[in-house]
């Protein structure tokens, strides 16, 4: 059988290595364009590229897979079965009826929730236990395609999207591991989405980064750790961005640090209530969070302990 992958980041790398492991013949794979990274701007292949590479699989990387061009350059490699993970951009119609046994994806969540790009980390941000991955048949919407099989994940309170991802990414090959000798024979029963539970997980903005100090405070947990690795909270400072990294757990704060949070009850929202070895304590709509790693504007990520020993941000500031 002759298959094509599709896949673009990190998350999708064990599931075309898992497929590699098991000796199912990958004649192709399609990524997205390398991107200029870092301050010095420099071209960098994605994850799924250099994974591909490796194994001296030909790569294709079309700017829009809906150009003619790039449907005229993919169907000559006549796949019989596609398979996507996290590829980054939604096949036309002329690609999804080219293989006859279909285009399967692999998606980070428990659809029809967090149907979208970001369903990890809006996942996280929502506060929810309980995520997993679901492998479908591709459609033309977003995805709404049938679901072929469906695997739940537990998010735990330390997570973050950086863990997620990879607990994910490899729940997902095993996923699709397992139902690969049904798909390659065509012997597949898939479930239509019932839409009137499903939800989107939009592509995160700057305003998805912006703390509301006013939101109570394992609300802003779960953004902080949503957003981490990647992007990061912030907040403002003197009007300069001030990045949050991480946050200690309300729930699993150290008695004493407990008590101390409650001595500032007036205290506006945003409020730098005091500062310590733990971290830097703000002011929030229902009592206060220890910021435990910040990174002031022009400077490197640090623990907020360490930064706080410097003296430059004092008790009483307005972080907004």
């Amino acid at each position: 059988m002759n298959i094509v992958f599709m896949g673009t980041p990190a998350f999708a790398v064990p599931s075309l290595e898992r497929l590699l492991e098991e000796g199912y013949n990958i004649s192709l794979v399609v990524t997205q364009p390398d991107k200029p990274q870092g301050r010095k701007k420099v071209l960098t292949p994605p994850p799924v590229k250099e994974a591909a590479l490796k194994h001296g699989i030909p790569v294709f990387q079309p700017t829009r897979l809906r150009n003619e061009e790039s449907v005229a350059e993919l169907a000559k490699w006549k796949p019989d079965l596609i398979v996507t993970a996290a590829f980054g951009q939604i096949l036309p119609r002329s690609v999804l009826d080219m293989p006859q046994y279909g285009c399967v994806n692999v998606h980070g969540s428990l659809l029809p929730k967090y149907r979208g790009g970001a369903p990890i980390q809006r996942s996280i941000m929502n506060g929810e236990k309980v995520t997993g991955v679901t492998l479908m048949y591709m459609a033309e919407g977003l995805d709404t395609g049938d679901m072929i099989s469906r695997v739940e994940v537990a998010i735990e309170d330390e997570d973050t999207s950086g863990t997620m991802f990879e607990k994910l990414s490899l729940a997902g090959a095993e996923l699709l591991m397992r139902e690969m000798a049904n798909l390659t024979k065509g012997k597949v029963q898939a479930t239509p989405q019932k839409e009137d539970e499903a939800t989107y997980a939009k592509n995160l903005s700057r305003e998805d980064e912006k703390i509301d100090w006013s939101r109570q405070s394992r609300q802003i947990y779960d953004q902080v750790r949503g957003l981490t690795p990647y992007s990061g909270g912030f907040t403002l400072w003197d009007e300069q961005v001030f990045k949050v990294w991480g946050t200690i757990n309300p729930s699993k704060l150290p008695e004493p640090y407990l008590q101390a949070s409650n001595a500032s009850k007036n205290a506006e929202p945003g409020t730098v209530l005091g500062m310590s070895k733990l971290g830097i304590e703000v002011k929030t709509g229902d009592g206060s969070l220890w910021l435990s790693e910040v990174q002031p504007a022009g400077k490197k990520a640090m623990a907020a302990g360490d930064f706080a020993r410097g003296g430059s941000l004092t008790a009483g500031t307005v972080l907004k």
